[in-house]
């Protein structure tokens, strides 16, 4: 089916729809509150539904479709693999799975070089905050408000966001500190440079006030996906890694969502010359075609491991659909200069056009962003930087940007909304067209959020 011309079949799609409502229990979701749409198909930088109508993907749906919907390349990879050898136990050697192996590592910073494979981001952190642990004999793991980590036990309660509150059992090992955020600095901060200086020392502070000796890590979404795109200032990832150097602890950095490509580099690590211990991926490493995810291990903590088991495995570790998946993604993106594309789009498309929009909008307070990973933050008076919607809102008090979101649907761009913002977040395949596409949409759709302006 082609994305020019989706063919409609609403009674098709209403089936589809009536069976998801009579058995399919949805993430974080009042099941009797939610209509998700029944999707017929997906091609490239857009997906369509039952009706005909086709929606350009600007949430690349949980940012995780870099390489785009149905890349031939990556299809034929998982048909080939699945009739050569669908799965085999993680314990054997297995060409495909060594082949993903060795192309994350090759691309990872500095000695990141032994991956251990998951099926996905929750999972990768979780074994990360174990490795670390394991590796210095200490219970605590620092992580950032407005964050987010995952949603299984350890990685939730390592969550910045609202979402970590109903699951929260307070006796993780886990404590929480404030990142830097210039736009809305917990530290008053008046320039970048005051902001990195004063959270590394809020950083420090916290470190010292709970016990250098009892800290196993610090873990930190390299740039922060789902809890705003805050780029960090220049040097502060520097300064967390030279915290960690001095008192012993592992730093880990979850490029979970900013990974392979999303920022215009292979890795978000990347732009500011920093390597952590542990790196944790999913997401676009295959762009989820097939579920994967994993941690790459520096030498010395994989060597803390030699002759001491590692108490930690999957079934499904290294699966070989998704490794062949991955192995056929990695390649895609190298060869078709995929996140070259990302970094031009972002550097001649996506910034300049966001921050004209930001110009002539009241409602938008402040852009921000690399590659193909940006965030529009959306305020009631640019002032005082009010927030469109209060935190966490919900219900009426989230109207305005349900009504934001309905009008970008409704002229054919499906946007990414998290509080009081919409995530600028297309496929690193995206041309210079579909991303001005998508720009003219939000032009008109932020019209409407101007209307809840003062």
């Amino acid at each position: 089916m082609s994305t020019q011309h989706p063919t409609a079949d609403p009674a098709a799609g209403a089936a589809v729809k009536a069976a998801d409502r009579a058995h399919v229990f949805h993430s974080w979701s009042a099941q009797g509150l939610i209509d998700p749409l029944a999707v017929a198909g997906a091609e490239g930088s857009y997906f369509w539904d039952y009706d005909g109508n086709r929606y350009l993907d600007f949430s690349c749906q949980l940012v995780n479709t870099n390489i785009g919907h149905q890349h031939p390349k990556v299809v034929a990879a998982i048909q080939e693999q699945a009739a050569r050898m669908c799965t085999i136990a993680p314990g054997f050697a297995v060409d495909v799975r060594s082949e993903a192996a060795r192309l994350v590592a090759e691309r990872t910073p500095g000695d990141l070089d032994k991956i251990f494979f998951t099926n996905g981001g929750a999972e990768a952190v979780e074994n990360a905050v174990r490795m670390a642990r394991l590796h210095t004999g200490r219970p605590k793991v620092l992580s950032a408000y407005r964050s987010y980590h995952g949603a299984t036990a350890t990685a939730i309660n390592l969550t910045g966001d609202p979402r970590r509150w109903p699951s929260d059992t307070a006796s993780a090992g886990v404590v929480h500190f404030w990142a830097p955020f210039l736009y809305r600095s917990p530290f008053h901060s008046g320039s970048e440079q005051q902001e990195c200086e004063r959270a590394l020392a809020h950083l420090e502070d916290t470190i010292v006030f709970e016990g250098p000796a009892t800290v196993a890590a610090i873990i930190l979404e390299t740039v922060p996906g789902t809890a705003g795109i805050m780029v960090p200032p220049p040097g502060y990832l520097a300064g967390v890694r030279e915290i960690c150097d001095r008192y012993g602890i592992v730093f880990v950095l979850d490029e979970v969502m900013a990974g392979f490509g999303r920022t215009g580099r292979w890795f978000a690590a990347d732009h500011f010359g920093v390597t952590p211990d542990l790196l944790t991926f999913a997401k676009g490493v295959n762009s989820g075609y097939v579920p994967l995810g994993g941690v790459a291990i520096s030498a010395e903590i994989a060597a803390t491991f030699d002759e001491r088991p590692y108490p930690g495995g999957l079934t499904y570790s290294g699966h070989p659909l998704a490794c062949a998946s991955a192995v056929a993604t990695i390649n895609a993106m190298a060869e078709e200069g995929i996140v070259e594309n990302a970094a031009r789009i972002g550097e001649q498309v996506l910034g300049p056009g966001l921050r004209e929009l930001a110009e002539r909008h009241p409602s938008v307070g402040e852009v921000r962003g690399l590659g193909v990973f940006w965030a529009v933050e959306l305020v009631k008076d640019r002032a005082t930087r009010e927030p469109l919607v209060p935190y966490n809102a919900a219900g009426e008090a989230n109207a305005p940007m349900g009504a934001f979101a309905a009008a970008c649907k409704k002229s054919g761009l499906w946007p990414f909304v998290n509080m009081n913002r919409t995530h600028v977040v297309p496929p690193c395949t995206v041309t210079e067209e579909e991303a001005k596409e998508g720009l003219a949409i939000l032009d008109e759709a932020l019209t409407v959020a101007d209307g809840f302006t003062v």
